[in-house]
């Protein structure tokens, strides 16, 4: 998906929160905001993805701030509100879509989309959503594709969930390939945070998605192991707005498996479904 004006909204909003986050001076946090704002001009009409221009604007906000994870306490606090949920809700899961389901609401955890909140009672908020269910639900053909998965994850909080999915996977014969984020950007999930929740252990492979700080995925910069992981794939699992922006452009894919959350207007219109819908779709 190629970046629009609400795009850009939500993009330096979530700069200004990565601010606030770091406890920025009022300086600081306008020259931040200034640099990026440079930058998104002179890269807005450039042939890019929108994960890929957000991605450079991040880092450049990482680097004016001179931090490394500004949103390290919120991921924390994220994988700590989602492992009380799984606790109550794991031995309620049953099929396939179950899981899938739980997957997606975990994708809801994701700090600084415009128009967006996190709920701070998210047991709440996950009985109720799991009632309502998927807006697309295409479990039923995407199952049979899982026998070889590469799975794409995105964010901290999602991927405790993510793992219960992971786990049903691997339990039914799936080979699974995990790809987290090579370095911090927002509160995705990376190595450390696989490893902390003992995902590498559950996997056939835990690799990256390359690019370092990248939202997203980016072929030109995937490794070598993850490239494999593809050309041998029966199907990716694609978790979150960012790898559907990116994958929704490419050709030559297998099918993918796009689950997650609307939580933008574009995205949603893109997909063709109300605001806040959870989405399981397959794509060939």
């Amino acid at each position: 998906m190629k970046i629009t004006d609400t795009c850009t909204d939500c993009l330096i909003s979530r700069v200004k929160l990565e601010c606030t986050l770091c406890q920025a001076g009022m300086q600081t946090t306008r020259d931040t905001v200034c640099a990026c704002e440079k930058l998104l001009a002179e890269i807005r009409y450039e042939p890019l993805s929108h994960p890929q221009i957000a991605s450079r604007i991040h880092r450049r906000a990482y680097d004016e701030l001179g931090v490394e994870d500004p949103f390290a306490d919120l991921k924390k606090q994220g994988n700590s509100q989602a492992m009380e949920v799984c606790r109550a809700v794991r031995t309620r899961l049953a099929t396939f879509r179950d899981h899938i389901l739980a997957s997606v609401i975990g994708n809801t955890f994701d700090y600084g989309v415009k128009g967006h909140t996190v709920e701070d009672d998210f047991f709440r908020f996950f009985a109720e959503e799991f009632k309502i269910g998927l807006r697309i639900d295409d479990t039923a053909r995407i199952l049979p594709l899982c026998s070889r998965v590469v799975y794409l994850s995105d964010n901290c909080g999602e991927i405790v969930l993510d793992k219960l999915l992971i786990r049903w996977l691997k339990n039914h014969g799936s080979h699974v390939t995990l790809a987290v984020k090579e370095k911090p950007i927002l509160n995705d999930a990376t190595l450390g945070d696989a490893h902390e929740l003992g995902l590498d252990a559950m996997v056939d492979l835990l690799t990256v998605n390359g690019g370092g700080a990248e939202i997203g995925i980016c072929m030109e910069n995937i490794p070598e192991d993850l490239r494999q992981a593809i050309d041998r794939s029966t199907i990716i699992i694609a978790k979150g707005m960012a790898n559907f922006e990116s994958l929704s452009e490419m050709d030559n894919l297998p099918p993918v498996a796009y689950l997650l959350a609307t939580k933008c207007t574009p995205v949603a219109e893109e997909i063709g479904v109300p605001l806040g819908s959870k989405v399981a779709m397959l794509r060939m």
